[in-house]
């Protein structure tokens, strides 16, 4: 999103839900008052820190139900909402915004939380309803979105190449300026299902690692600072593993497989 936000392209992320039933991850972090609120500034915070727009859709967070069996999401949830009528308010910021190419979740919503599968399946409709002069007309002129991907953040390959680059930065360094669970804590991320097979697309981001990692930190509540996303350097992760990946689930333009932008053939 920084890179081609610099690159002079609209960027916006529209979030679903307020967040309101997460946890707080971050261990320094004791108690939140208004959690809401809390997450609010902190979208703002790293939005601006990407140099994105952004925009909230108002729905409520369904949490991540545990326990075998599952308990039920709670009533009025995002989750819960109609496909139809959630995809209408997405519809309605499609028109407006007139996007090119839309990035959202895979089938299985990147792991399995159930906003983010609902996100999902709301973004595979709204590829149709958007463009189509039938669905809710008094919502603006109907948009063709070009290019649909599926962000790919957990790529196993990846992890394996920066834990083998840790092991190496270990045995050459005393130990002091790289925690010594390092590892164990990077392979728990290497136990992701392999999802490289489906991506299509690898964009490099190098130069913007530093921006992300602000970003990500401005998310305080949800982000451990000394957790599994920070074990490993800027410079570490340009050597080993410059891109980002997407997996292109529609187009409606010719484009080359595989790709090295999102807006390729446009």
């Amino acid at each position: 999103m920084a890179r081609y936000a610099d690159e002079g392209h609209r960027v916006r992320v529209l979030t679903c839900t307020g967040g309101e039933r997460g946890d707080i991850l971050n261990p320094n972090i004791l108690h939140v008052d208004d959690m809401i609120g809390t997450r609010q500034q902190e979208m703002a915070q790293a939005a601006e820190i990407l140099g994105v727009e952004h925009e909230w859709l108002g729905y409520v967070d369904s949490g991540l139900p545990e326990g075998d069996p599952l308990p039920p999401l709670p009533e009025g949830c995002f989750a819960l909402q109609n496909t139809e009528e959630a995809t209408a308010a997405v519809v309605k910021t499609i028109r407006e915004f007139k996007p090119d190419v839309v990035v959202t979740y895979d089938e299985n919503g990147g792991y399995p939380h159930p906003d983010h599968i609902k996100v999902h399946a709301v973004s595979v409709r709204a590829w149709d309803a958007a463009a189509d002069p039938k669905f809710h007309p008094e919502l603006g002129e109907p948009w063709e979105i070009k290019k649909l991907y599926y962000t790919h953040g957990f790529v196993s390959r990846r992890f394996e190449l920066l834990e083998q680059e840790l092991e190496t930065a270990l045995e050459q360094s005393s130990g002091s300026e790289i925690p010594r669970d390092a590892l164990d804590r990077i392979s728990l991320w290497r136990k992701m299902p392999d999802i490289f097979p489906r991506v299509t697309t690898r964009v490099k981001v190098g130069d913007y690692f530093e921006r992300r990692n602000d970003a990500l930190r401005a998310h305080a509540t949800q982000v451990d600072p000394d957790g599994p996303f920070f074990i490993t350097t800027p410079e570490m992760e340009r050597k080993v593993w410059p891109t980002e990946e997407f997996e292109l689930a529609k187009s409606r333009v010719e484009t080359q497989i595989p790709e090295t932008d999102l807006f390729a053939g446009l």
